[in-house]
């Protein structure tokens, strides 16, 4: 059983227009195209969930193993400060990119070769940045984040059910389902695609398999749909950048293309936030293509949707209001949500939580059922030990929103 996720993390990143003209070494100029091998089509690579909700897997650079995040959010590959300098890059440029939390300051190193299933690469330039642990939910900070960049050529197969993808082809369909028009943003590469949010079109919605939530909108784009800010709470992501502050939102019914998804959990961004810097309406994450198989070929225009094990499923509701960081045998609470039990109760960010009806946090804590409570029955009051030594805090959960 997976744990809770302690809060819906998201990677993004993006040269905003001021950033990119000094940037004279902009990756799309100086790396060659990626290629496929002719086996390409059974090299499956295995990957597992973050706690944060994205795709995290193994690769290699310079031959050297990494663990790497999936990002199709990211126009351009990124490396860790401390892995690149454990290879031993040099980078040769600075610059500074948007990112969800604000601004990251992003440096360009040649690179050999970078290998991932049947694609390689061999030359060009790789982003570096300090890549934060907070924005994946792992204990570590992740080596690589593989960006839009290598796989706008080609096809790329999730098989989300089996915990597997592979690069294919462009144009290869390896399996039926649903077609929505995908475009090219013409000055990042990132990958954009229409939906239908109330009776309004939202457009353009960026596919970002680096952001662990399902639909993310512009505080403007939200506008746009007419629907009631009436039933808002408030949520916690952390991107590249730093964390940021959401309202949150479950609707019923979302349309992609022609494809009707219910049951779907909307973040909406505070006035003039990353979004509207990059001049998107919002974007499409893990938390929604999770419940697809998912071919996504922007060579070809499009990607293809087949609905999987939980396709329709009801999102992990929040009962009692904490979003929480597990750190070292303790809980952290990051958020607590507007007009949640736990708001109502007096709880602040900051707080630290060391036991649980009366019992110290398993070491599997994000594995074990115990981990559950956060989204348990509403009713059922949970007792929670402060780490100051201060009296137990009883909670009662509740459906709020």
């Amino acid at each position: 059983m997976r744990a809770l996720p302690i809060a819906v993390l998201a990677l993004a990143l993006a040269l905003p227009a001021t950033a990119r003209q000094p940037v004279t070494t902009a990756p799309a100029s100086l790396s060659p195209a990626p290629t496929l091998s002719a086996d390409s089509e059974t090299r499956w690579v295995s990957f597992d969930l973050t706690p944060g909700n994205q795709i995290v897997f193994r690769m290699t650079v310079n031959g050297r193993a990494a663990t790497a995040i999936l990002d199709t959010g990211v126009n351009f590959t990124l490396a860790s400060s401390g892995f690149a300098a454990g290879l031993g890059l040099k980078p040769t440029a600075t610059g500074q990119a948007a990112a969800i939390g604000g601004a990251l300051p992003i440096s360009w190193a040649p690179v050999e070769t970078i290998d991932v299933g049947g694609l390689s690469r061999h030359g060009g330039r790789i982003g570096v940045a300090d890549l934060t642990a907070l924005a994946t939910g792992t204990a570590q900070p992740v080596d690589v984040v593989l960006g839009a960049d290598l796989l706008a050529a080609h096809a790329l197969d999730i098989d989300f059910d089996n915990r597997r993808f592979r690069l294919l082809p462009s144009g290869r369909m390896p399996f039926r389902g649903t077609s929505v028009a995908v475009m090219t943003a013409p000055q990042s590469g990132t990958f954009l695609v229409d939906a239908t949010v109330g009776t309004a079109r939202v457009r353009p919605l960026l596919l970002d398999t680096g952001d662990g939530s399902t639909l993310t909108l512009a505080r403007e784009a939200w506008s746009t749909t007419r629907l009631p800010d009436a039933g808002l709470t408030s949520a916690y992501a952390v991107g590249l950048a730093g964390p940021i502050e959401t309202d949150l939102v479950v609707l019923p019914r979302v349309r992609l293309g022609a494809t009707p998804a219910r049951n779907v959990e909307v973040r909406i961004e505070p006035l003039r936030g990353y979004s509207t810097l990059t001049g998107t309406a919002g974007r499409i994450g893990n938390g929604f293509l999770q419940r697809y198989r998912v071919l996504l070929d922007p060579k070809a225009r499009r990607m293809i949707l087949s609905p999987g094990k939980s396709a329709d499923r009801m999102p992990l509701k929040s009962t009692s209001g904490l979003l929480l960081s597990y750190e070292g045998k303790a809980l952290r609470v990051l958020h607590v949500m507007r007009g949640s039990p736990a708001a109502r109760d007096g709880w602040r960010a900051g707080d630290r939580i060391c036991a649980i009806d009366g019992a110290k946090l398993p070491d599997d804590y994000r594995t074990n059922p115990v981990g559950q409570w956060p989204a348990g029955t509403p009713g059922r009051t949970v007792r929670l030990g402060l780490c100051d030594g201060g009296p137990e805090r009883a909670l009662t959960l509740a459906a709020f929103y």
